[in-house]
């Protein structure tokens, strides 16, 4: 049985909520990928997120088209999806890129901002 290369095991770099809401709101803020499933991201998103599924990341990592030394930051509910995400991201160069430190749960908790 092969194991599905998106599975959330180990860890990966992490920012607070509230340090990306902040850098958000910057000239060259950081690019945010959404991982979670399209029904939950058109339930609320970060303002300016790209939704992308996990099972969907790997064969469309290209058409992001994501500069190499552009911060990127993996999204998903509560940083477990988001982990394969970031490993990913670091395996095809894009060594700038971490996740939300508790997914949206923790943005949701710390009452900032969502677009649906």
């Amino acid at each position: 049985m092969q194991l599905l290369w998106w599975l959330p095991f180990g860890k990966v770099p992490e920012i607070d909520s509230e340090v990306l809401h902040t850098q958000l709101q910057e000239a060259r803020p950081p690019i945010v990928i959404d991982v979670r499933t399209h029904m939950e991201y058109d339930a609320g998103h970060i303002d300016g997120a790209v939704n992308v599924p996990i099972t969907e990341l790997k064969s469309r990592l290209d058409s992001l088209e994501l500069q190499k030394g552009h911060p990127v930051v993996a999204v998903c509910r509560a940083a477990h999806r988001s982990i394969p995400a970031v490993r990913l991201f670091k395996r095809f160069g894009i060594v700038n890129s971490c996740q939300l430190q508790g997914g949206m749960l923790a943005w949701n908790n710390a009452g900032l901002p969502t677009v649906d």
